[in-house]
């Protein structure tokens, strides 16, 4: 029983794997809190909820274009020239089910076998997994907690052969919470101008969970305007994680090719979620920012209680809702029973002894430090944070 050589290529998700261990502990009774999940803990706002009701009673229940409803189109083009200061048309936009597909899209749309697909580390468990499905090569740059986990113009210069195809940019950042400013993106559109083979994906799925003011797109540089695919969704900044819909904004000749891919192995999003999607972008936005200053008070609030843990190095996160301590200073330290490794055992032995759900970098290509979500209560921040400090005490 053997599964195809590109199904043996790709790792399990780390993210979901963890997730998967702290709901079998639940389920055998064990409080344990789950800060491994990137998913807000909120609810889908209510006017979004009425508008897919709307659309179930008005029978939005056939197929629908494969690159989406043309309103959820003009809706996404209205939202990127009021928001982003960017022009698109309908044309240059395709939806998806998730952004996570829109990402992965783009990806088969545009590697060839050996290509090279350069990958920030930190990176999302899933961008390396993806590039390998489309037998690229992911070139990952490695960025520390002392650059703040991100990039410099001069390591992303470095790392350009005549086989890079792609950068997959990621800001605000999954797993590390760091922003790009509109300086540093300069710096690195500064360079890509200069390798015109080089494209870009711009996964911007946390834009509106940002703690330092207005988010900056690198498709806002016109030098590279025509090489940079955005990826975005109402996943993350209106709590639709389940609903699945995501989006790219780009080159027409790049939304035609992933609307061909999309129209042989899914065809259109969800119905009802489109309709959904339009009202989430065209409805009022004081969920987003009600969303927004609750994860800003999280995220003051896990830094403070992270900084006290001895051992842990913190940085402030920008965005997103994760905060990515490094943590080897316990690697090699034990219990009595159980010696820590790395990250991987840190985070079992939280999850086994702490009962806090973490993830272990090496996933996220930073094997020195865990992820913890934030976007859970207070309470539960204070509790998890309490149990992980008491854990890493009996450690030395």
């Amino acid at each position: 029983m053997q599964t195809s050589e590109r199904l043996m290529r790709l790792s399990p998700s780390e993210t979901l794997a963890m997730s998967q261990k702290s709901s079998e502990l639940k389920a055998q009774g064990i409080d344990v809190i789950n800060l491994s999940v990137g998913e807000p803990d909120f609810n889908t706002p209510e006017h979004i909820k009425e508008a897919a009701k709307k659309a179930i009673d008005e029978n939005y229940s056939r197929y629908s274009p494969v690159p989406g409803y043309p309103a959820l189109r003009n809706a996404i083009v209205a939202k990127l020239k009021n928001e982003n200061g960017l022009d698109y048309t309908a044309a240059q936009i395709s939806c998806a089910n998730g952004a996570k597909q829109s990402v992965c899209n783009t990806i088969m749309a545009l590697v060839n076998p050996g290509d090279e697909v350069i990958i920030p580390a930190p990176y999302w468990v899933s961008y390396p997994e993806m590039a390998k499905l489309a037998d690229g090569v992911p070139v990952t740059i490695p960025a520390g907690i002392e650059q703040d986990f991100k990039i410099t113009p001069a390591q992303l210069e470095a790392a350009i052969t005549p086989k890079t195809k792609l950068l997959i940019l990621c800001s605000p950042s999954n797993p590390t919470g760091s922003v790009y400013s509109r300086e540093e993106l300069a710096g690195l559109a500064s360079v890509l101008a200069k390798h015109p083979q080089v494209y870009v994906i711009a996964d911007e799925i946390y834009e509106h969970i940002n703690y330092i003011g207005k988010h900056e797109s690198i498709a806002q540089f016109p030098e590279i305007r025509d090489r940079v695919v955005i990826v975005n969704g109402v996943s993350k900044a209106y709590a639709m994680t389940g609903w699945r819909i995501g989006f790219i904004a780009g080159p027409e000749w790049i939304v035609k090719a992933v609307n061909k891919l999309q129209g042989q192995y899914t065809s259109g999003p969800c119905s009802v979620s489109q309709k959904a999607a339009e009202a989430a972008y065209t409805g009022t936005q004081a969920p987003v920012e009600e969303m927004r200053q609750a994860f800003q008070r999280r995220r003051d609030l896990i830094v403070k209680l992270a900084k006290e843990v001895p051992g842990f190095e913190v940085n402030m996160p920008e965005g997103a809702f994760y905060l990515f301590p490094k943590c080897s200073s316990y690697f090699g330290k034990t219990d009595g029973e159980r010696t820590i490794a790395g990250a991987a055992d840190l985070a079992m032995y939280l999850l086994e002894v702490g009962h806090v759900a973490c993830v272990g970098g090496a996933a996220f290509g930073a094997p020195e430090c865990i992820r913890m979500s934030y976007a859970t209560s207070d309470e539960n921040i204070i509790e998890a944070m309490r149990r992980i400090k008491e854990a890493l005490a009996k450690l030395h």
